[in-house]
This record gives C-alpha cells, sequence and structure tokens, in this order.
C-alpha cells in the first residue's frame, strides 16, 4: 500500500519561511510546559483517581508518568529533528504519511481543544466554592454546572467564560500569552508547595489502608485518567515555529517540563492520602460507584457536611484536604492558586490546538483560509477563535470527569503515532541529522506504544466509543475535502513512498 508522505524538507522550508514571530527560549518553553501540564490533573483529577484506585492512586501516578516518559523521548527526538508547528500532525505527515496525519490531527482536537474544556470546569469548581467560602456566595447550579454534570445543571458559565477570556489573550499574541503563563506558573507552584509542606507532615499511614481497594483494575482506570494530569508536555513542540534555536531549546522544555510535574505529582499525591485518607465511595451494596454518575453525585450529597466528605466527592480536592485538617484560610488561598494558575492550561492547550489547525490548514487539509495570520498580532486568528468557540460549547454541558477520559482517548492514539513514526523514520531516513537521539529506540518506541495502547483499554466504554465515533466522523471529512485538497495532491503522486516494514 502506498502513502503520500511529505518530505521533512518542505516541513523545514515551511518553518524558515514562517510568518509567526520567533520569541520563546528554554525557560519560557519549560513553563509552556508546566503550565500545560500541571492543573486540573492534580488540582481535580485527584478525587477521580481516588475514587478509582483509592490510595493505589500513587501507583496510577507512577504509571501514568513512565508512559509519558518513554513517549516524551519520542517527542524530543522528532522536535529536534522538525522543529515545525504541528506537533504530533506535523511529525506523523513525514513518517506515517497523509491519512495517519490527519487522522492523529483530527484525534488531537479531543487532546487540546477539549482539554482545554476540562480545564475550564475544574476552574469553574474552584471559583465556585470559592465565592461561597469567603462571602458565601452561591451560585445556582444551573448556571454553574453543565447539563450533562448534574441533574440540576444548564450551563457551566463559569467556564465559557474563562474560555472567551482566554481566546481574546491568543489572538493579542504568542509573546503577552507566554509571559502571563510565566506568572500563572510561579502562582501555582508556590500553591503545591505551600500544601506539600503542611500535608505532608500529617500524613498517617492509616490512611493508606487498604491500599488496594479496587485491586489492580481501580489502578489502571486510575491511571487512565490521571495520565491527563501528565498531557501537556508535547504542546512544547507546537512552539517550534516560535522558538530560538528550536533544536536545542524544544528537548529541553519538554524533558525538563516533564521532571518537573512528575515530582510535585507524587509529593502532592502522597499529602492528600495521607492527610484526609482516599478511600472510594460505596453504594448500599458494597458496589464502587462510577465517578461523575448521577448515583455517585447523589452518594456524595447524602454526605455530611463539605468538611467531613471523602476526598472522593471534592470539586476542589487540595484545598478539601486542607479544610479538613484544620487550615480553612490556606485553603481559600489554595483556591485562589487554583483561580488564579488553572487558566494558564486552558491557555496552552488552545495554544497547541490553534498551532495544529495552523499546520494543517497550510497543508491544505483544511481551509487554507484558516491558516492567514492577523496583519498586527501575527497570530492565526480565525483558528484561535474557531478553537475557542469549540472549547467553550465543550465546558458548557459536559462534566470534568468524562472530558478528561475523552481527550485522553486521542491524545493516548496520537502518541502511538508518534512512536511508531519515529520507529519508521530510523529505517526510511537514517541519514537525515538528529540534534537529540534516543537511545535504545527499539525498546523505548514499543514500550510507549505498549503503554499508550494499555491505557487506552482502560478509559471507560463512554470514552472509547466517543473516540470512535469521532475517528468516523474525521474520515469522511477527509474523504470529502482533505484527500482532494491537501497541498501533495496538488503537486502530484509522484510524492508518494512505501513505508518499510519494520
Amino acid at each position: 500500500m502506498r502513502f503520500r508522505i511529505k518530505p521533512i524538507e518542505d516541513s523545514l522550508k515551511h518553518a524558515a519561511g514562517t510568518p509567526l514571530a520567533r520569541t520563546l527560549g528554554a525557560f519560557q518553553l519549560t513553563m509552556l510546559g508546566v503550565g500545560s501540564i500541571i492543573g486540573t490533573g492534580i488540582f481535580v483529577l485527584t478525587a477521580e483517581a481516588a475514587q478509582k484506585a483509592g490510595p493505589a492512586m500513587l501507583v496510577s501516578f507512577v504509571v501514568a508518568g513512565l508512559v509519558c516518559a518513554v513517549t516524551a523521548l519520542c517527542y524530543a527526538e522528532f522536535a529536534a529533528m522538525i522543529p515545525v508547528s504541528g506537533s504530533a500532525y506535523t511529525y506523523c505527515y513525514s513518517s506515517l504519511g497523509e491519512v495517519a496525519a490527519w487522522m492523529v490531527g483530527w484525534a488531537l482536537v479531543l487532546e487540546y481543544a477539549v482539554a482545554a474544556s476540562t480545564v475550564a470546569v475544574g476552574w469553574s469548581n474552584y471559583i465556585v466554592g470559592l465565592l461561597d467560602s469567603l462571602w458565601g456566595i452561591q451560585i445556582p447550579a444551573a448556571l454553574a454546572k453543565g447539563a450533562l454534570a448534574s441533574p440540576e445543571g444548564m450551563i457551566n458559565g463559569p467556564s465559557v467564560l474563562l474560555c472567551i477570556a482566554v481566546t481574546s489573550l491568543l489572538v493579542v499574541g504568542t509573546k503577552e500569552s507566554a509571559r502571563v503563563n510565566t506568572v500563572l506558573v510561579a502562582v501555582k507552584l508556590a500553591a503545591l508547595c505551600i500544601f506539600c509542606v503542611i500535608a505532608i507532615p500529617l500524613m498517617d499511614r492509616r490512611h493508606f489502608e487498604p491500599f488496594l481497594p479496587l485491586g489492580i483494575g481501580g489502578v489502571s482506570a486510575a491511571a487512565a485518567s490521571i495520565f491527563f494530569g501528565f498531557v501537556g508536555f508535547d504542546a512544547v513542540s507546537t512552539a517550534a515555529e516560535e522558538t530560538r534555536n528550536p533544536q536545542r531549546n524544544i528537548p529541553i522544555g519538554i524533558v525538563a517540563s516533564l521532571i518537573i510535574c512528575t515530582f510535585f505529582y507524587l509529593a502532592v499525591g502522597a499529602g492528600s492520602i495521607g492527610a484526609i485518607g482516599a478511600q472510594p465511595v460505596f453504594a448500599a451494596d458494597g458496589r464502587a460507584l462510577r465517578a461523575g454518575s448521577a448515583e455517585f453525585a447523589i452518594k456524595c450529597e447524602g454526605l455530611p457536611l463539605r468538611e467531613a466528605k471523602p476526598l472522593a466527592c471534592s470539586d476542589e480536592a487540595l484545598a478539601d484536604v486542607l479544610r479538613q485538617v484544620g487550615w480553612r484560610k490556606v485553603a481559600n488561598l489554595m483556591g485562589l492558586a487554583a483561580f488564579l494558575a488553572l487558566p494558564s492550561v486552558v491557555l496552552m492547550m488552545m495554544y497547541g490546538q490553534t498551532r495544529i489547525f495552523f499546520a494543517m490548514a497550510r497543508d491544505g487539509l483544511l481551509p487554507r483560509t484558516l491558516a492567514n495570520v492577523h496583519p498586527r498580532f501575527r497570530t492565526p486568528h480565525l483558528i484561535t477563535i474557531a478553537t475557542g468557540v469549540l472549547a467553550s460549547a465543550a465546558s458548557a454541558v459536559l462534566p470534568v470527569g468524562d472530558l478528561a477520559d475523552i481527550s485522553n482517548a486521542g491524545t493516548l492514539f496520537a502518541f502511538m503515532a508518534v512512536s511508531l513514526g519515529l520507529m519508521i523514520t530510523r529505517r526510511t531516513q537514517s541519514n537525515l541529522l538528529r540534534p537529540f537521539r534516543v537511545q535504545g529506540i527499539w525498546v523505548i518506541a514499543p514500550a510507549a506504544i505498549a503503554g499508550c495502547g494499555y491505557l487506552f483499554l482502560s478509559l471507560s466504554g463512554y470514552s472509547e466509543l466517543v473516540f470512535a465515533c469521532w475517528t468516523m466522523i474525521g474520515l469522511a471529512l477527509y474523504i470529502l475535502f482533505g484527500r482532494s485538497n491537501s497541498e501533495l495532491a496538488r503537486k502530484g503522486s509522484n510524492m508518494t513512498v512505501t513505508p518499510p516494514r519494520l
């Protein structure tokens, strides 16, 4: 079978003539990575993980982190070799071919746009809790919960407003967005440090018993959800065309941000479990309830006052931990920090999505007018606005847990494709300059594929079904538009090659 594969030289020509401004260095990229990774995964999804695995969610953090680590190495080699906007989409176009590239780009909508929605909903939970705790202001559930997130919900107003604000900032400019992001990341890291200083000394080993209340299956399910908390390092690679010396700085940003975030996740997770416990919520018949389900919500609402509720029932996990151990004022500060810091994740997720759409439109797989750059701000404003509308719509109605799992499905698919593509380029384009080279690629890349496949199969059936439907829609769009309008289609069939067997 023959595939249209875009030569790497063509991608590099696009990067050389990019209309985007190169303003980012290694430090900014690391902060962009940290800003993308640390967010809802630790501030909110800690509660989701507690319901699925109990104290064993610490093992889930390790599993998800290891899968991301081997995948990050594959991304780093590709990013240094092809420093072009588009991330996994661009890498697959030059290794697996146009059809695979389109499907990866289409799947990345789930990773970035839906991830932005997920974080926006998490941010909304914190701001609602903060207003209630500080000033007794209670936002009606109809305006604070999505229609599919709560029986009383209609639209998640705060999350929609956040998506609109981030979209406006991204239209104004990348450099300005990066400056804002650096400040927000500093706030976020300071808040997590304070949490660890308070919670870790209060750890009680009895809170870790039983360690595996739902067995290995619970660990796998929690790892599949927690995986969302590690996603974001790949957003660094989407900034390649706006980076100074990308061959050096992109790998640094990817690896450094992942190391920093893994350390914080394990410390915060251990502190949360040790301070108040993390046992799941069970039904009367002894059955563990599904996080995010109506039955689970009713069970949590029927428990005693919020300060005494299990970690699994919390909408603002870290703040509730501090309230239960008697640090109410600091808990309010934690809520304020989440209010200030979570928008940095929304910003980076939406930023990554716009740059992928930008690359796809430039290649003709999307209408080329979407790749137009604003004459004053030098940003792809049309794509940015479209992404903002999509993220706003999803955050308005869906619950945070379902959004996270749907986002993970697209991410895991893209990660598997990138790892496979890197092995293929080692065979087909072995003479390419590789400023960063993965050692032991024939172990690292298969491990990444196997790990991502394992986590994908551990996702909920609902999210896998959504991914399957999304994939079918994507294939239909490619057949109707992309196949005949792509840049390679216009150049002719002489651009095709036959991928080798590994």
